[in-house]
């Protein structure tokens, strides 16, 4: 292992309100997760109060007084007759493996019109490099950005709240140099970066979200593949709390309801799941190179609990055995029958 890939402490993401709380403090070394770190954050959390980035994640049952809020958009688009619902690609490259899997959809066109204003969600949380699939791949968000702009897409945001220190982590991913360099702009999270809106979930009522998904008119899910210490997996569907500022930690008490509180919020236009590589330890950090996989594949669709059930059948899970895909299939997000849907497999 090179001394790039050999594991140091880094910082995350501060924040200011902990009304409820994640982690303020995750080492990085291999084989620590968001569990781990649980010990240390809830009391690092209090210690930080109001001098960092502001989550004013609200309970259901809290006392303050419910303001008029905006609520987010469902950004889901219309479903031509006999559109195909999922593309399976397997490849060496992962832009065509992108490329290919959203031509089997339909194309770009069919989700993204001229002019409107796209936001990308990867997975940005953690100070990795690439080959230790923490993060997304850059080659397919870069892809991904690529054919935004080709269908016309007036502006092209790129986001994600991470949790360690964003600079290091937008960085050491290769995200924002792909990104940036396909055309999208990048914003990291900081205090300006997020809006109070209503969630009116079963556990969240309100919480500040990055201001891309509140204003995009699309949203497209870029998750990877990995497994999670607490919550089985981390695929589309948990993607979502990285649109979170600040404190998550109490969300985990909880962990497969919020994760669809969050899912059902944002109702997202295209979903492309990363499996690249995939991570099948010590997740969501990772560390070890000995814990991915290489399998070189990309799967897209509408349908997140689908994609999370073919996703866990790669980490060698049953779906039925995962809390938050078995809660989005009660909430109606999707199913996880996904081999019943109209599916195309392209590729090795």
């Amino acid at each position: 292992m090179s001394s790039e890939e050999r594991p140091s402490p880094h910082n995350p993401v501060p924040a200011p309100q902990v009304r409820l709380g994640n982690q303020a403090a995750t080492s990085d070394a291999a084989g620590t997760d968001r569990r781990g770190a649980l010990r240390v954050g809830v009391t690092a959390a209090m210690a930080i109060g109001s001098v960092a980035l502001g989550l004013g994640l609200r309970e259901r049952g809290s006392n303050k007084k419910t303001r008029a809020l905006p609520t987010i958009k469902d950004h889901r688009a219309d479903k031509p007759a006999g559109a195909t619902d999922m593309a399976i690609v397997r490849g060496p490259d992962p832009a065509a493996n992108v490329r290919k899997a959203i031509e089997a959809l339909g194309g770009m066109g069919r989700f993204v019109r001229r002019g409107e204003r796209v936001v990308i969600k990867p997975n940005i949380g953690w100070n990795r490099l690439p080959e230790q699939a923490a993060n997304t791949n850059p080659d397919v968000v870069a892809e991904v950005v690529r054919l935004v702009l080709a269908a016309g897409a007036s502006k092209v945001w790129l986001t994600d709240a991470s949790v360690n220190t964003p600079e290091q982590c937008f960085a050491r991913s290769g995200i924002e140099k792909a990104a940036k360099a396909a055309g999208a702009t990048v914003i990291r999270p900081d205090a300006s970066a997020f809006r109070e809106v209503n969630v009116s979930g079963k556990l969240l009522r309100t919480g500040d979200v990055l201001f891309p998904i509140v204003d995009a008119d699309r949203v497209i899910n870029i998750p990877v593949v990995k497994q999670h210490g607490l919550s089985l997996a981390s695929m589309a569907l948990k993607n979502w709390y990285g649109v979170l500022g600040g404190q998550r930690v109490k969300l985990h008490q909880n962990i497969h309801v919020s994760i669809i509180d969050l899912a059902a919020m944002v109702k997202p236009t295209l979903t492309i799941l990363d499996a690249t590589r995939i991570l099948l330890a010590n997740g969501p950090t990772g560390g070890s190179l000995s814990d991915v996989k290489q399998l070189d594949t990309v799967a897209a669709g509408t349908d997140e609990v689908a994609l999370d059930a073919f996703g866990a059948t790669l980490l060698g899970l049953n779906p039925n055995d995962v809390g938050f895909i078995v809660e989005g299939m009660k909430a109606g997000l999707g199913t996880p029958q996904w081999k019943n849907l109209k599916t195309v497999e392209l590729g090795g």
